[in-house]
């Protein structure tokens, strides 16, 4: 009001009106439940928060079991046979091409993860990132006495 009013304060009286008019079509609250109520609104922001963070945590804890559930487990041990993931094979394309080398060798597993292998006659030895090898499971052939087996006609 005294914003509205001359600085003579003549025209008090006509802004009176005016001031009640004002006053009586508010919507009354009382000026401590205002500052309650926006201190609730602010903690009902933050516990939805923190319930959208543990959501994410817990979704993001569930990816990531479902993701190691995959990973396979690859133990080398000196002596194994192996396969080498070629790299330069995976930018000629082909459907039916394989991309792995070998079999090699097993010599030495180091700490670090690292694998040093060698072909299977022996040659060539060097060291690779053991995430690059996998398992052989093909047939060992054997290169020693064969066995002839001749087939008789009944």
């Amino acid at each position: 009001m005294t914003k509205t009013v001359n600085a003579t304060r003549i025209d008090w009286g006509k802004k009176l009106d005016d001031a009640l008019w004002a006053y009586h079509t508010t919507f009354k609250t009382r000026n401590e439940t205002a500052g309650t109520s926006r201190v609730t609104e602010l903690h009902e922001l933050e516990e939805f928060r923190f319930h959208a963070f543990e959501n994410a945590r817990l979704y993001k804890e569930k990816m990531k079991m479902i993701h190691d559930k995959h990973i396979l487990d690859r133990n080398f041990k000196p002596e194994d046979l192996v396969l080498l993931y070629n790299l330069r094979l995976r930018f000629f394309p082909g459907k039916l091409k394989s991309r792995w080398s070998g079999p090699f060798r097993v010599v030495q597993v180091f700490s670090s993860g690292a694998v040093e292998i060698e072909s299977e006659d022996g040659t060539n030895k060097f060291t690779v990132n053991g995430q690059r090898l996998k398992h052989y499971l093909g047939m060992v052939e054997e290169k020693g006495d064969k066995v002839v087996i001749t087939l008789e006609e009944p």
